[in-house]
């Protein structure tokens, strides 16, 4: 093997109902690549990283501070303590994704960057061993060890956190019908801000709602209530106090509830919003009114996406 292209798919974390516990890896339905591609080849120097794409010039300058160079340095660990040899190789990280964007920015760079080594170097770890890097590298970013955003963007599909048994995360079933409008409005809110706005503790009574929230969803997915489903995606967690880092959600909120939109949150930390379409019609009338509403700058963008559920993979 000499050179090897993976692409990794932005994700939504939490649907609103489950803050840290919920995933969706999303890929835009004209096939274009939202998200980052890590290529990998043979070099005749230890260790290269480069670095392309439009998002590239966000990046931290030092090549150090780069995601996929400590992704690089954990795996390199990794894999001398079981007594293998880190090849000489040539990372290309391909950034195709906004920072601070809710739609898993890092995750992207992580799982590419991760997955890219893995393979390079004959899958010397599983998919659990290598989620749990992928972890533990987001947490570096973050502050706190999640992977509502790495495991769907590595495995694909909608990933329910369970963290026992053995699994990490587990598949949810779906609804393949509905259409995921994710408006990101060209600003950016830092995963850690948008973490530290939080309160430090909840009452009763939210708690006993958020539960029930979950519980009904995960519920309906099993079943294919697709009703059920987009009724419970509530947030009492984190949109409360999020919505205020967001332009003018509350109203654009309602905007889109207006236009027909089944479930209307924000994307993991923000800025990005989602809007769940029941078909195709309404998604575009969902984009035009976002367009004119949501937008800030020419940095943002709308997609009219679906579910990914390959999650990362190679590609030409």
């Amino acid at each position: 093997m000499t050179t090897l292209r993976i692409y990794a798919p932005a994700s939504s974390a939490n649907l609103s109902v489950g803050f840290d516990s919920l995933g969706a890896a999303i890929s835009p339905i004209d096939g274009s690549l939202l998200g980052d591609v890590v290529q990998i080849e043979e070099s005749d120097t230890p260790f290269q990283l480069d670095t392309a794409g439009y998002f590239v010039r966000k990046l931290p300058k030092e090549p150090q501070k780069n995601i996929v160079y400590q992704a690089y340095v954990l795996f390199s660990e990794r894999l001398k303590l079981r007594g293998g040899q880190v090849k000489h190789l040539r990372l290309t990280l391909e950034k195709n994704m906004p920072i601070g964007s809710g739609l898993g920015s890092s995750a992207c760079s992580i799982v590419a960057a991760l997955v890219a080594l893995n393979q390079f170097h004959d899958t010397p770890f599983s998919k659990t061993e290598l989620l749990e890097m992928m972890g533990e590298l987001e947490g570096r970013i973050s502050g706190s060890i999640h992977y509502d955003n790495v495991a769907p963007c590595y495995l694909g599909g909608v990933q329910l956190m369970v963290q026992s048994l053995g699994n990490i995360c587990q598949p949810l079933p779906f609804f393949d019908e509905w259409y995921w409008v994710l408006a990101y409005p060209g600003i950016e809110v830092s995963t850690a801000e948008a973490r530290a706005i939080l309160p430090k503790s909840y009452t009763r009574q939210e708690v006993i709602a958020q539960a029930r929230y979950l519980g009904s969803f995960v519920h309906a997915c099993h079943s294919q209530q697709a009703q059920l489903a987009a009724l419970m995606m509530k947030d009492l967690v984190a949109e409360p106090y999020r919505e205020a880092l967001l332009p003018n959600f509350p109203e654009v909120r309602q905007g889109c509830k207006d236009l027909g939109a089944l479930a209307v949150g924000i994307s993991g930390s923000g800025p990005t919003m989602y809007a769940i379409a029941p078909d195709l019609e309404h998604a575009q009338k969902l984009v035009t009114y976002l367009e004119t509403h949501y937008l800030q700058n020419n940095e943002g963008f709308i997609h009219i996406c679906q579910v990914d559920n390959q999650g990362a993979r190679a590609i030409k």
